[in-house]
């Protein structure tokens, strides 16, 4: 077993050794704490003798998950006996368990997606007739915001103001609840509502779980909201040995409702607390702890602390002032480019910025210098249409009450049944759609007729006993002819049906590792799934939010668009706990490097359909550096004869080969393209453009295997169809 104590340093130690009663350890970013947590549990099975059954550790993320139970198993036995899961992941557990007892719902219920509850609002508001765009917008918020708060629906309403009427606000939010009950569902949110409902409904249940959790361990204990906080105290309501281990300068998710006053509140709701403080990092050089410590230090809603390091050496941060986002790219491109011709590889770097508009500039440097990219926050495997809807038609096995997946599918492939012909079924009788067709009674009606074909593969397949999870997956693929939905002559239905076949390896790979496993399980699995999992693998260059990256680490990072307005963002200048939320977001995205940290910022900025100059971040004033332009760099170079190698000389000839390529491309006709016209792109393939801009300058083109891009239509390197 890989266990050993004498790795751990005294402030470890120190939260270790404290196993009883309630525990806070504040530990600075790069401190170790997953190390801390780790040790922890493997001290309490090994040393004080705790069954593995009455442990719970909670994360917030599927791959610090999976992170966490790999490293438990090399030091304890038994690991799999630990609850170790994200808080919507235990929440699903309990769940299937013991939702019954609530009423309306039973274990089979389907977990909606963001997509599939964002369908649901749209029909809500449709059926009340709720037509106004910006109350569209503020339903959503509001929703979400009632749901993170942990108040019931009537205190929200009386306590949170809004320009609508919050009567209609109510209304609204209880028909979307009923629409989910009716379909046996519910959404993310609700993971954590209704297992607080059934703990409050049934204290029995209640007891169970905090009886059985003698000692529970929290991780990122900052991002939680009141709903996860309180689930917290539930459960440790029997026993009060609670670890929870955060850092107050890395909030930085208040935007949908995690409050790092939970750390300050957690003293007073645990009494007598002990506190521990991790300072020593682990991850960074000393020079880029130095500028962290510099801007953190700004923020008064903190625990004093200070982060350092036992490493010797280290590069100072570099800050460049580029004259424009092109500029900028090229910076980074080619930087990129040393860095890899001197051992580093691809995914060893992520450029970090503060809104994804900015990645546009990145994109098209990246193409013309080769570098393999990932832009994270875009399609996911799963959200592609073609797996959408083989989900879907997974989902009604297993849930046959859920009429969101059920009128997805009837009509994929063409079954001549439409909106109207749903209406009319809708109308018909009690039940969902699925216990209505399969009903004999209806048998007579001509409406029956339509889904005579679709009800009787239904039933077979409902039937069949197949010995593994990837027959039956197979087996709906091919039964119900989803590819043959698809032309194989056309290269974009090939690719569909390419993803299908990707999707049943999927399958295959789940249930290798898991051969017990369920269908429902698996449908749980991918609908919890992000597409963050994957950050900083596969080969290429990580491109993110700084939200996409926390809790990851990243050998060389570049922060771009360091400017007042972008970074931090404009909306928080009104607000000292906003801002104070932005030089968080900057502190998380400076502590990812370990070896090598770029800074960029730029003199003039095209950003919202216009160009406009641009003031520095306040940010970099708080570093601590010296702003560099590249004619400095250059002189200073120069200065210290520093004698380029061929990849320096690379550099410099292929930007000076990209400013020519660009002009070229600046002089090209954009009024060619036109919405609907299918267009080439050497990387991303076959695409539609779906929008142009006012200007004609941008376009949203939508790539099969890639999704939505905007690209610079005077710049990209497109074909037309």
């Amino acid at each position: 077993m890989n266990y050993n104590l004498s790795s751990l340093n005294e402030q470890q130690l120190q939260a270790l050794y404290q196993t009883e009663g309630a525990v806070l350890v504040t530990a600075g970013a790069g401190s170790g704490k997953t190390k801390l947590l780790t040790h922890r549990i493997a001290f309490l099975i090994n040393e004080k003798h705790v069954n593995p059954y009455n442990i719970l550790a909670i994360t917030f993320t599927n791959k610090a998950t999976k992170e966490m139970q790999e490293r438990v198993a090399q030091m304890v036995p038994n690991a799999d006996r630990i609850w170790i899961s994200t808080f919507h992941s235990m929440c699903v557990r309990i769940l299937r368990m013991d939702i019954y007892r609530l009423g309306s719902y039973n274990k089979n219920f389907t977990i909606f997606s963001e997509s599939d509850s964002e369908k649901v609002i749209k029909k809500v508001l449709e059926e009340l007739n709720f037509k106004d765009e910006k109350f569209k917008k503020v339903f959503s918020s509001q929703l979400s915001a009632y749901k993170n708060s942990g108040q019931t629906l009537d205190n929200f309403l009386s306590t949170h103001a809004c320009e609508f009427n919050m009567n209609d606000i109510g209304k609204a939010i209880l028909h979307y609840e009923d629409y989910l009950k009716k379909n046996n569902a519910l959404d993310f949110d609700d993971l954590l509502l209704k297992t607080i409902a059934l703990f409050r409904q049934c204290p029995d249940v209640l007891e169970y779980y905090s009886d059985r959790f003698q000692y529970i361990l929290v991780d990122e204990f900052q991002d939680t909201n009141a709903v996860q906080y309180l689930l917290v105290k539930m459960l440790a309501k029997n026993h009060g040995n609670v670890f929870a281990v955060g850092d107050e300068d890395q909030c930085i998710y208040s935007w949908r409702g995690a409050n790092f006053q939970n750390i300050f509140n957690f003293r007073r709701d645990f009494k007598d607390t002990k506190v521990f403080k991790l300072e020593q990092n682990y991850r960074s050089s000393a020079p880029i702890l130095q500028v962290a410590n510099n801007v953190i230090k700004h923020n008064s809603s903190r625990l004093e602390k200070k982060l350092w390091t036992d490493k010797v050496g280290g590069e100072q941060p570099i800050i460049y002032n580029a004259y424009d986002e092109r500029d900028e790219a090229l910076f980074v491109a080619g930087n990129i480019e040393k860095l890899i011709n001197n051992g580093y590889k691809y995914d060893d770097i992520a450029i970090l910025m503060r809104i994804n508009a900015l990645s546009r500039s990145f994109e098209e440097a990246f193409l013309s210098y080769n570098i393999p990219h990932r832009i994270y926050g875009g399609f996911k495997f799963y959200e592609r249409n073609e797996i959408r809807n083989l989900i879907a038609y997974l989902r009604i096995f297993v849930n046959p009450k859920d009429d969101v997946s059920f009128a997805r599918i009837i009509n994929f492939p063409k079954r001549s049944i439409g909106e109207g012909t749903l209406a009319k079924l809708e109308k018909l009788g009690e039940g969902s759609f699925i216990e209505k067709i399969l009903d004999a009674k209806f048998e007579s009606d001509a409406l029956f007729k339509k889904f005579a074909d679709f009800i009787q593969t239904y039933k077979e397949l409902s039937s069949a006993n197949y010995s593994n999870l990837s027959d039956f997956v197979v087996a709906v693929i091919d039964k119900f002819r989803l590819k043959s939905a698809f032309n194989v002559a056309n290269e974009e239905d090939l690719n569909r049906i390419l993803n299908i076949e990707q999707f049943v390896s999927s399958v295959k790979e789940f249930e290798a590792l898991n051969p017990k496993a369920s269908l429902a399980e698996f449908l749980e699995m991918i609908t919890l799934s992000s597409d963050t999992d994957q950050i900083g693998e596969g080969g290429a260059v990580t491109i993110a939010t700084v939200h996409a990256v926390k809790g990851l680490e990243f050998k060389v990072v570049f922060i771009v668009g360091l400017e007042e307005g972008v970074f931090p963002i404009s909306r928080a200048f009104n607000s000292s706990a906003e801002l104070e939320e932005e030089r968080r977001l900057m502190y998380v995205a400076i502590t990812r490097a370990e070896e090598k940290l770029f800074l960029s910022h730029c003199t003039k900025r095209y950003l919202y359909s216009s160009s406009q100059y641009q003031m520095p971040s306040r940010f970099i004033r708080e570093l601590g550096l010296v702003s560099t332009s590249k004619k400095t760099l250059e002189r200073k170079i120069e200065q210290k004869n520093v004698q380029f190698n061929e990849s320096g000389k690379q550099f410099f000839n292929r930007e000076e080969m990209f400013k020519e390529e660009k002009t070229k491309r600046e002089e090209k006709d954009v009024s060619v393209y036109k919405v609907g016209q299918k267009v080439n792109h050497p990387r991303f393939g076959e695409g539609e453009i779906v929008y142009i801009s006012e200007d004609g300058l941008v376009g949203d083109i939508i790539f099969e295997d890639f999704g939505k891009k905007s690209l610079m239509l005077n710049l990209a390197p497109l074909e037309i169809l």
